[in-house]
């Protein structure tokens, strides 16, 4: 797809000043971009000689030893003692490392008020100041150089001399793997597990994968580190399940640290750049690693979606939860909600306030609904929490269709951004307030617009650096309605019946719906259901006037609806044939 001409000038004006106008513009590749071939290394092999097995594993170690010498003294040739980093010009990663914090935030400052400039000019309003690392644009004193931030790290495994397994980042503009002794903005210690790694698998005799000629196991390595918490979880790619000596294999790379608690293996056999294939196993340890945000617990899953920066996500969280102004009885929509992080602390945040309100988060795949759903639990709010497996935009064209209530929608759409079909139903929803969390401020500046032409009115637009030393940077929108719109009860909703784990014995709210709509042609929310169920007696689940709603801001289901969703609780035996109300 075409640049836009805005994504042009945001983006040059970044890495303008973060490389400097003089310096040759050149391609970059992140070292989290893990979808490169291997090459293996240039040279003959040596000849080897017959001898035992012992014999040959003194002679694998010596030769891991050495070419993993070999690697880190390639690496340094171009080093500059002044960097901050060994392989800084090679890598390419940061392009910034060397560029005083300040002068960093005034770069990506000023490339999001030029971007923004038109949204700020017709709402009245400025691009707030940056908030960066323990600081924001325009404090006084001395600003950090922010180190060890990086909370995920990943490496690519190729083939080198005499069995050896390479790793490291790929170097700028090319697929050539150059080794890493350390990284300065990854988490300590968790480098230094990937490179044991290799070790592990040349001394193992475990061959890395040759993306050229499909050949070899070992694809990738993936390290989450904990930030509140200690746990190090360890998933390893592989392009087939069975490898030589694998139980040896998992247990010498558990014993690299001592706070791994999870190692699995995920299978990627097919050709391509995704570094994750459909199947994981757990190969040592606990299912998942714990962490925490903004006081909330978190299981991370080997393959669920975490921040990797977990000190700036807290910031970024916390404006969205301000900006949001959840009140008691509050319906919040947590869209694209991934495992549930960020409608799970704001509901947790209005808990701790004595404020109830509903959380709905709607996620495209399985594994986060499953994931969020256990977070619920994880922090006592299952009774408040429901998570469904849909696509965000249909679900909020139903939705809008069914007259459902929301009075706060939070957004973290994909780098893509949002589609016009979601926000004009959002904007047909009506909620309150829309907090939209943005990885790229190019495509929420255009969605912006459609939510302003949709009655809405921009109330500030936060800059927030997730990746410092990068041309990157996430934003948070506030949006506002002119005029408020009318608000109904407060329903919790028994887990059970969404399916959302536990026996269940009575049909779901999503069975109820299909039949309706199988036999009746209609379309019901959820929330009408729960409240029929509540007006004839049936699992009574709350209280209006704990609540503190009055009957007129109830929700009213239309007449035909609710004979439909009354035939359907006579089909399920919720009620009997003749009877109409209890």
């Amino acid at each position: 797809m075409a640049e836009s001409r805005a994504e042009r000038k945001a983006r040059r004006a970044l890495i303008e000043a973060a490389e400097g106008s003089g310096e040759k513009k050149s391609s970059k590749k992140s070292k989290s971009s893990l979808n490169a071939k291997g090459q293996p290394a240039k040279g003959k092999a040596k000849a080897k000689r017959p001898g035992s097995r012992r014999n040959e594993d003194k002679a694998s170690q010596t030769r891991s030893k050495r070419s993993h010498k070999d690697q880190v003294s390639s690496a340094r040739k171009a080093v500059d003692p002044k960097s901050p980093c060994s392989i800084m010009k090679a890598c390419g990663g940061c392009t910034a490392l060397n560029r005083p914090y300040k002068k960093q935030l005034a770069a990506k400052q000023a490339a999001m008020e030029e971007l923004f400039a038109s949204l700020c000019e017709r709402e009245g309003i400025d691009v707030d100041p940056i908030r960066g690392m323990g600081v924001t644009l325009g404090d006084p004193g001395k600003y950090p150089a922010p180190r060890g931030f990086r909370h995920k790290a990943a490496t690519p495994f190729a083939p080198g001399k005499e069995g050896a397994v390479r790793c490291g980042f790929f170097e700028r503009g090319t697929h050539k793997i150059v080794a890493v002794p350390e990284c300065p903005v990854e988490a300590p210690g968790a480098r230094q597990i990937l490179n044991g790694i290799a070790r592990e698998a040349e001394r193992l005799h475990i061959p890395a994968f040759n993306e050229d000629k499909h050949l070899g196991l070992l694809r990738y390595a993936v390290v989450r580190c904990g930030w509140r918490t200690d746990q190090i979880m360890v998933t390893l790619v592989t392009a087939q399940r069975d490898l030589p000596h694998a139980q040896e294999f998992f247990e010498a790379v558990a014993a690299l640290n001592p706070h791994i608690v999870t190692v699995a293996q995920n299978i990627n056999g097919r050709p391509g750049n995704a570094i994750l294939g459909e199947e994981t196993r757990i190969v040592y340890g606990a299912e998942c690693m714990r962490d925490q945000l903004l006081g909330c617990e978190f299981d991370i899953s080997p393959t669920a979606f975490y921040q990797t920066n977990p000190q700036q996500t807290e910031l970024l969280y916390q404006l969205a939860i301000d900006g949001m102004d959840l009140q008691q009885g509050d319906v919040l929509m947590d869209a694209y909600c991934g495992s549930g992080t960020i409608g799970l602390c704001a509901a947790k945040a209005a808990q701790d306030k004595g404020v109830g309100i509903m959380l709905l988060g709607v996620e495209r795949n399985p594994a986060g609904v499953a994931d969020a759903r256990c977070n619920a639990e994880l922090n006592g709010l299952t009774r408040s929490a429901w998570f469904m497996a849909d696509d965000a935009t249909d679900y909020i064209l139903d939705a809008a269709d069914n007259n459902e209530r929301v009075d706060v929608l939070s957004i973290d759409p994909p780098r893509a951004g949002s589609t016009p079909e979601f926000l004009e139903a959002a904007c047909a929803l009506k909620p309150r307030r829309i907090t939209y969390i943005s990885c790229n401020p190019v495509t929420q500046e255009r969605d912006l617009h459609q939510l302003l032409d949709g009655g809405y009115r921009l109330l500030k637009i936060t800059p927030v650096d997730m990746f410092p030393h990068t041309d990157h940077t996430e934003t948070v929108a506030v949006l506002t309605r002119e005029k408020s719109v009318k608000s109904y009860a407060y329903v919790n909703i028994s887990p059970s019946e969404l399916g959302m784990g536990g026996k269940v014995k009575k049909p779901t709210y999503k069975q109820i719906q299909e039949y309706v709509l199988k036999n009746h042609g209609l379309k019901v929310s959820s929330l009408y259901i729960a409240n029929l169920k509540d007006e004839l007696g049936l699992d009574k689940q709350f209280s209006y006037e704990e609540a503190k709603m009055s009957a007129e801001k109830r929700p009213k289901c239309p007449p035909e609806k609710r004979e439909a969703i009354l035939d359907a609780f006579r089909h399920f035996g919720l009620i009997g044939e003749n009877e109409m109300e209890k």
